[in-house]
């Protein structure tokens, strides 16, 4: 009889210490500089953070959405990073969510979405769902910027 490879039977996304994870990430047509202006603006932030009233984006700062996602922002970078606790109202624990902004040319961005802590293979699908439904909604956005 064979032994079981104990690689066979990991989770995908699955770590040694922190849950589930997931990441997504989209290079678009724009700045690092355009592509902070638009996470930061109320319709940005609408698509990754729900409906908040008066955020500044700063170290510290807690939210709650009227979509019931609330957090507190832990690390700021503009036109970098950002890293946060983000939890959804249903959701027992917040994850860790990092959204970073990766460019070498002048013209092209990659917005990448990493969310850590999430307690099942089930809430990372359907995070992994979210995100890619979130950098469709950019790239929607990009795309009119550019026709104006």
């Amino acid at each position: 009889m064979k032994s079981q490879n104990p690689e066979s039977s990991k989770i995908v996304g699955q770590t040694a210490a922190t849950g589930f994870q997931v990441g997504v990430r989209r290079t678009m047509p724009i700045t690092p500089e355009q592509a902070w202006a638009f996470l930061t603006s109320s319709e940005g932030a609408k698509l990754w953070l729900g409906h908040v009233s008066n955020l500044t984006f700063s170290e510290g700062e807690t939210f709650t959405s009227s979509d019931g996602i609330s957090g507190q922002f832990r690390v700021v970078k503009p036109f970098q990073q950002f890293r946060l606790k983000w939890s959804m109202k249903e959701w027992e624990k917040p994850s860790t969510l990092q959204i970073r902004l990766i460019s070498d040319k002048p013209d092209r961005t990659t917005i990448s979405f990493h969310q850590e802590n999430l307690d099942h293979m089930n809430t990372r699908e359907q995070m992994k769902l979210h995100w890619e439904e979130v950098l469709n909604e950019i790239r929607q956005n990009v795309s009119m910027m550019e026709r104006e």
